[in-house]
């Protein structure tokens, strides 16, 4: 005889979800402070967090000023490295020429070090928000591409058959068949994307740059101004959440016929 599933009530399941987070970063600030403490490290080594939170409450205007560059570098990488790499993806699946032409390219383009290119866009694309953002989306391009690639070439036969059967053109098959069917594999690295999106503006922003986190990064270390490093940190960290928490609300809104079929965590 099977035991029944205990369920928690809603209403603890609600704060339960409030808690979590809050329980996570009380630890993690506990966790700091503690090895700040034990380690015995100085301040321009390692700040206490009070002294992170001293830097992000007296220096606001500076870092607020500073961050809406980075936010804005990556959130226009992010969407323009998405579009290339599914405008790449599509024409790779359907032609197979394209495909055995563009792949090595894109493997090629990948054994390149990023913070390599860096300086090239820096110098092609000048001081301003185009060569970050060019930074950002070459990062976030490859991800996006070979996710998309691989949902469109893995669409079922059987579907693929079937509308065949009925008279389906190539670009009924692809409009209707194959996009619909790759829409969660694109959702997958889209995430992934957004997880890394921030990398290529600060890369950028360290090469050359008179604005942005990064930028207020390297001046600050190279001032051992290190409370304002930490800062900076936890605002890209804040920001990159954030995003993505957003970005995977709207694609499951986007997405309902692909449901998560993990048990939810109480």
């Amino acid at each position: 005889m099977s035991t029944p599933v205990k369920r928690t009530p809603l209403s603890e399941r609600r704060l339960l979800k409030i808690a979590r987070p809050i329980i996570i970063i009380v630890a993690l600030i506990a966790t700091w402070q503690l090895t700040v403490t034990l380690t015995g490290a100085p301040k321009y080594m390692l700040p206490t967090p009070v002294d992170v939170w001293h830097t992000l409450i007296t220096r606001y205007a500076v870092l607020f000023d500073h961050a809406r560059y980075t936010i804005a570098e990556t959130v226009i990488g992010l969407f323009a490295g998405a579009t290339l790499g599914a405008l790449a993806a599509i024409p790779m699946a359907l032609f197979t020429p394209v495909r055995f032409w563009l792949m090595p390219i894109l493997l090629v383009s990948q054994a390149i070090p990023f913070f390599a290119l860096a300086p090239l866009l820096v110098l092609w694309l000048g001081f301003g928000l185009a060569s970050k953002i060019a930074m950002a989306a070459l990062i976030i391009f490859f991800p996006v591409t070979v996710a998309f690639f691989d949902g469109l070439a893995r669409t079922e036969p059987g579907w693929l058959d079937l509308a065949r059967t009925m008279g389906a053109s190539r670009w009924r098959l692809l409009t209707h068949i194959r996009l619909p069917a790759a829409l969660p594999a694109f959702a997958s690295g889209f995430r992934v994307a957004t997880a890394v999106a921030p990398i290529g503006a600060v890369i950028g922003e360290w090469v050359g740059s008179s604005h942005g986190l990064g930028y207020l990064m390297l001046h600050a270390n190279a001032r051992v101004q290190i409370d304002m490093v930490f800062a900076c940190l936890l605002i890209l960290c804040a920001f990159s959440i954030t995003q993505y928490f957003i970005v995977d609300r709207v694609l499951r809104a986007a997405l309902p016929w692909q449901p998560d079929s993990l048990t939810p965590v109480r």
